[in-house]
């Protein structure tokens, strides 16, 4: 990929992260229940998953998402529903005694963590078809496809890294509020709620028509 064509494709990058999803949302939950340091474990799955996505695409396996109305729906119907366990479960979290047992990742936790994160951007074939109808613009097929993916995948992963750490920076901002229980009740339960708005919202997405 010449200058240039990067320098077109940052923008697109840019706005591709920077727009709120579930990804932003799983973020700021992390950084709230974990802090920043911590909560970047759950970011690491969000670009593990990001970067599989793009592979779909450079396969050409996103133009089944896009053609094909029932592996969207299977995609689309267990990506909500993950959503929604994720939400449900917030709501039901019952407070810590202090704040300070809130950061604490166990080594077992930090898996779970990153399991997480992939599994919020994996389920999200919206991601995989957007990338589809965006990436070909800036692809020029004859040159190797390989280096232009890696120069592509290198980009969206260091943009969201940092759009990412921005969102759970703020949810890691909550932290001081959570010396009450009942404060931790009410971050649990709005976290919970804009999952469960998530999962609504993916529910309701239609494949793009051709």
């Amino acid at each position: 990929m010449d200058l240039p064509t990067w320098l077109l494709f940052l923008p697109a990058a840019i706005a591709i992260s920077v727009s709120p999803g579930a990804g932003a949302v799983a973020a700021m939950s992390s950084g709230a229940n974990y802090g920043l340091r911590r909560g970047y474990w759950t970011i690491w799955g969000l670009e593990a998953a990001l970067l599989f996505q793009l592979v779909i695409v450079a396969v050409g396996l996103g133009a089944l998402l896009a053609a094909s109305e029932v592996a969207f729906s299977i995609i689309k119907w267990c990506g909500a529903i993950y959503l929604a366990y994720l939400g449900i479960r917030l709501w039901r979290q019952k407070p810590v005694e202090s704040v300070e047992e809130k950061p604490t990742v166990a080594a077992g936790s930090i898996m779970k963590l990153v399991v997480r994160g992939f599994l919020v951007n994996a389920l999200n074939p919206k991601a995989a078809v957007f990338m589809l109808a965006v990436l070909p613009q800036f692809i020029d097929a004859k040159k190797p496809l390989v280096t232009q993916y890696t120069e592509i995948g290198s980009t969206m992963v260091i943009i969201d890294l940092v759009v990412m750490g921005g969102y759970a920076a703020l949810g890691s901002r909550v932290l001081t509020m959570l010396r009450s229980a009942k404060n931790q009740l009410r971050i649990n339960r709005l976290f919970g709620s804009v999952f469960l708005a998530a999962a609504a919202l993916v529910a309701m997405a239609r494949r793009a028509e051709s």
